[in-house]
């Protein structure tokens, strides 16, 4: 590397260190000619994957419009942050595990369905509902009864979407006699 301060070309590492997304690494670096002392940071190539959207227009996979739609399904479910990150670092995986340097949203809508319904059926039902553009409560029911007709996730929940029905109170008289016998 070049030195910042004379530009000689020689220095020597003093010390590397893994950032904590361990992603990138941090050195620090000595100039064998002035001593001045300098960080550098070495980070792995990554190709920038381009989503196509329903228009047919292009633009780049941002992590972060990623991340934000995610955390607005599962806002006030019980889902941290730390999953949901591990989340769209897994989708941002498989999409360039598929190779090209193009995907279609609708690959990342289905690849984001399938992280949600992992993780939480709520979660994955309000992703749905944007997703699929549902216009009626009969389409959430639908997309719920599916859910729940899955082998992999209808054990999961069960108790989530079944409606329970009310208990019948006592009659009138039959607290009388409940009553009237215990004294």
């Amino acid at each position: 590397m070049r030195c910042v301060r004379c530009g000689n070309h020689e220095d020597k590492v003093i010390d590397s260190r893994s950032n904590k997304d361990g992603m990138s690494i941090r050195r620090r670096r000595q100039c064998l000619k002035c001593d001045h002392r300098f960080t550098t940071y070495e980070a792995l190539e990554q190709r920038e994957l381009y989503v196509i959207k329903r228009d047919k227009t292009r633009e780049p996979l941002e992590r972060a419009k990623l991340l934000q739609s995610l955390s607005k399904a599962a806002e006030k479910r019980p889902i941290s942050r730390e999953t949901l990150e591990e989340s769209v670092d897994g989708i941002i995986s498989e999409l360039e595990e598929i190779g090209g340097a193009e995907v279609e949203a609708s690959r990342i809508g289905l690849a984001v369905m399938r992280k949600l319904k992992a993780i939480d059926p709520v979660a994955y039902v309000r992703y749905a509902s944007v997703y699929r553009s549902f216009q009626d409560v009969g389409e959430f029911l639908n997309e719920i009864q599916n859910m729940n007709d899955d082998p992999m996730h209808g054990t999961h929940h069960p108790e989530l979407f079944k409606v329970k029905e009310p208990k019948p109170k006592p009659s009138a008289g039959a607290a009388k006699t409940l009553s009237s016998s215990s004294t």
